[in-house]
């Protein structure tokens, strides 16, 4: 049988760097998307890669020369470098998806978020979904996958910890179960190896937010103390920042903030526990 040959978009990010790993690990041929020369440096083994950017559809051409699998995780958190969400969350993606087909690619994966087909309002997921909607009208088989938070954007309960205090929007009864980045690749290839079309990934473990400030608090060995706020400062939050800044500063909090008052609650995966991932996070806090 012939090794498939992968292409990795987004390769130098959190889930990036675990999907080529793992795709290694079993025998992948892998190229990766790499946006300048330096960052070669961040990988230890993969076949080739190819220096590009994804704003730039001239930059991208041959990418997916001989190429059967995309893995694209493109996106950004923050809009920086005069860059905005449409024009990477979704124009970055348009444009490899425009030399998947013209390639005749056998399949593209495509990592958006839980929620966001439910949330098109916000700036961050508006982007997203556009693709989303361009990749499934596309003539290429896809998988779109939909994970809860990472646990490294669980950090910024940890750093509240870290001072003794939590604060929570309203009653911290909202549940998600977030997941590791280890955990999330290799769903992302199991599900792309058997065709499944959608579907939400998170962790093994389902948390109350009052729960996640909890560990984030024993982590550190600290008592347990959580403030919970009104949730209309939650509201007045957003209205401040969307009446008050751009996109580029609102739309990562705007997210986080919407996030925070819904349930999160994705399929259910993995191994790995938020508990030790917080365990070994204040060991390097510490060590630092």
């Amino acid at each position: 049988m012939d090794t498939k040959k992968v292409l990795v978009a987004g390769a130098t990010g959190y889930l990036g760097q675990y999907l080529v790993k793992e795709l290694k690990k079993r025998g992948f041929w892998v190229r990766v998307l790499i946006r300048k020369e330096t960052q070669k440096d961040k990988f230890d083994s993969v076949d080739d890669f190819f220096i590009g950017q994804i704003t730039e559809p001239d930059s991208l051409k041959g990418i997916t020369n001989n190429i059967d699998l995309v893995f694209s995780s493109i996106g950004i958190t923050r809009q920086k470098d005069g860059m905005t969400y449409m024009d990477v969350d979704y124009q970055g993606n348009s444009n490899l998806l425009k030399e998947a087909l013209k390639d005749k690619v056998e399949a593209f994966q495509y990592i958006s978020a839980i929620n966001g087909d439910k949330m098109r309002q916000l700036k961050i997921f508006e982007a997203k979904e556009k693709f989303v909607d361009e990749l499934k009208t596309s003539k290429i088989k896809y998988s779109v996958i939909r994970p809860n938070g990472f646990f490294s954007d669980m950090k910024d309960f940890l750093i509240m910890a870290k001072k003794g205090r939590v604060y929570l929007f309203g009653d911290g009864k909202y549940k998600l179960n977030p997941i590791h980045g280890i955990d999330l690749a290799k769903i992302c290839i199991d599900k792309m190896e058997e065709g499944v079309k959608e579907e939400t990934v998170g962790g093994i473990d389902i948390l109350t937010q009052n729960e996640l400030a909890e560990l984030a608090l024993n982590a550190w060995q600290k008592p347990v103390k959580i403030s919970h706020l009104p949730d209309w400062t939650r509201r007045f939050t957003i209205w401040m920042l969307r009446t008050f800044t751009s996109s580029k500063t609102y739309g990562p909090i705007e997210f986080f903030l919407t996030a925070m008052a819904l349930d999160n609650i994705a399929n259910q995966y993995g191994i790995n526990q938020l508990k030790d991932f917080f365990e070994l996070e204040v060991k390097r806090m510490k060590s630092k």
